[in-house]
């Protein structure tokens, strides 16, 4: 059997990177981790493909090339399936969905043959099965969550990871917290499951193995979910790095509470992770309150960024807006909020609920649904009837994304973050480098438009007098920079 495997196209969006790609000459920014490690699941005599529509363009020849088309996604790409969708049975082939967006939203997939749900470790083998004995079921879900133990590693060489900027390893599923507005631990548990720190250094070693040097994002939600086991793992990461003179990058995701332990910090930057993202939110207390966020309640946000920062690590944090207690001058405080931390990648959203979160279920039992949201962080859509006037909420949020990443307030954010910022060791320098701050300099400091090229020089000799140990740092948040002004323009029409 000839199994293609597609992770469909991600709109633009603020995680994507898109426009800084050209600027480091890679394809895309993440690769399918999902569907590298569903590939691993398949019996040896099938022959497998994987076609990732953010790096390449899926043919109609790959398509009848397969016997049948897996389809792996998240909510946000749930345009780009109905279209392969359409493409896939006008070409005759049978369709299997899983990920999220089907374990979600499998009503709303009928045209698809076979939907695999929940976590494939446990759904897809059962599914194989029954294929192979000609009875398979349309539906294979469970309730079951699977030892991720038993997780084969990623199969890396069904992809050229050259075209890729980082590489992703997975450490837990599950969340202990059960914010109202997230739908990870519906889809994940709220306990988390680890793998061994052996297991781990398994695909650590592969990754280095086939030549991967540069950014490994570990994809967990909450990577200090379990912070005793987790600083098993880093001591003996350390370890690993050292012996290799740190080839990998670190970046995860983790809940403000990592501010409140010194250990895991220093554990955290010891072992190589350089940058670390935080569901930071709001700055109205009666918000974490409104949400059950309660991790964030009670602790100064600007404090706790700041802290981890001087540990040694860049924060980035996301934002909502559109909270049914924000006050109405919520915008403003939210820029002084972003402005006064120092988080330079900001990823400011309008709230909205995902089907399975307890806010879906409360706005759906209010009457004050209104639609299904769309999993795009930036494209100004809310699905809900909120408390304040929807048309003032919407042009409060451009205001504050126009705000942000205009270049004068971006690279003043940018120096906040620089003054705290206390880098444990400096950036490597790699012909990679070389040629991002070169095309950096072309595209920001040459051919963008001189009221923005200002701020990119001025803000490069402040670096180059100032800020040397960050200069590294400082040019790649300059691109982000560039990226964001570009999205902004032309996704949401913010001028």
């Amino acid at each position: 059997m000839k199994a293609l495997l597609i992770n469909p196209l991600i709109p633009d969006t603020f995680w994507n990177f898109r426009h800084v790609m050209k600027l480091i000459r890679k394809k895309a920014f993440h690769v399918p981790l999902g569907l590298l490690t569903v590939a691993a699941m398949f019996p040896g005599d099938w022959d497998i493909k994987i076609v990732d529509m953010n790096a390449e363009s899926l043919s109609d020849e790959i398509i009848k090339w397969s016997d049948m088309v897996f389809i792996g996604a998240m909510i946000v790409q749930k345009e780009s399936v109905r279209r392969i969708v359409a493409r896939c049975r006008i070409l005759g082939k049978a369709i299997v969905g899983g990920g999220p967006l089907f374990t979600s939203y499998k009503e709303d997939f009928n045209d698809v043959d076979y939907l695999v749900l929940n976590e494939a470790e446990i759904t897809l083998p059962l599914f194989l099965n029954d294929l192979a004995n000609g009875s398979p079921r349309r539906i294979y879900t469970t309730e079951e969550k699977p030892d991720i133990n038993m997780t084969p590693l990623p199969r890396w060489d069904l992809i050229d990871i050259n075209i890729y900027a980082s590489m992703s390893v997975q450490y837990s599923r599950g969340c202990p917290y059960d914010c109202e507005f997230c739908d990870i631990t519906n889809l994940y548990g709220r306990y988390p499951r680890l793998k061994s720190n052996e297991q781990m250094i398994r695909e650590f070693d592969r990754l280095y193995e086939i030549g991967w040097r540069g950014s490994l994002f570990i994809v967990d939600d909450n990577f200090i979910g379990n912070k005793s086991k987790v600083k098993t793992l880093l001591r003996e990461l350390k370890t690993w790095q050292e012996k290799r003179n740190f080839p990998f990058i670190f970046y995860t995701e983790a809940s403000v509470n990592l501010a409140q332990d010194e250990e895991l910090m220093k554990l955290m930057t010891a072992a190589g992770f350089g940058h670390v993202f935080l569901g930071l939110e709001t700055p109205e207390e009666e918000c974490f309150a409104e949400c059950g966020k309660h991790q964030n309640r009670s602790v100064d946000l600007v404090e706790a960024v700041k802290t981890i920062q001087r540990n040694g690590m860049e924060v980035m944090g996301g934002f909502i807006i559109g909270f049914d207690n924000d006050p109405p001058d919520i915008f403003e405080r939210q820029i002084k909020f972003i402005q006064n931390s120092g988080v330079v990648l900001a990823m400011i959203g309008l709230l909205n609920a995902p089907r399975g979160t307890r806010l879906y279920q409360r706005l759906k039992d209010e009457g004050r649904l209104i639609d299904d949201c769309s999993g795009d962080n930036c494209d100004g859509s809310i699905n809900f009837i909120p408390k304040m006037d929807p048309q003032v909420l919407k042009e409060g949020y451009k205001a504050v994304l126009n705000y942000i990443y205009s270049p004068k307030e971006y690279y003043t954010r940018l120096l906040e973050f620089l003054r705290t910022y206390k880098p444990v060791r400096r950036r490597p320098l790699t012909l990679l480098g070389i040629i991002a701050f070169f095309n950096s300099v072309l595209y920001m400091g040459i051919f963008d438009k001189w009221s923005n090229s200002i701020y990119f020089w001025k803000l490069l000799f402040k670096a180059l007098i100032s800020y040397r140990q960050s200069l590294g740092e400082a040019v790649m948040l300059m691109m982000f920079g560039y990226h964001f002004r570009k999205l902004l323009i032309q996704k949401a029409n913010v001028t």
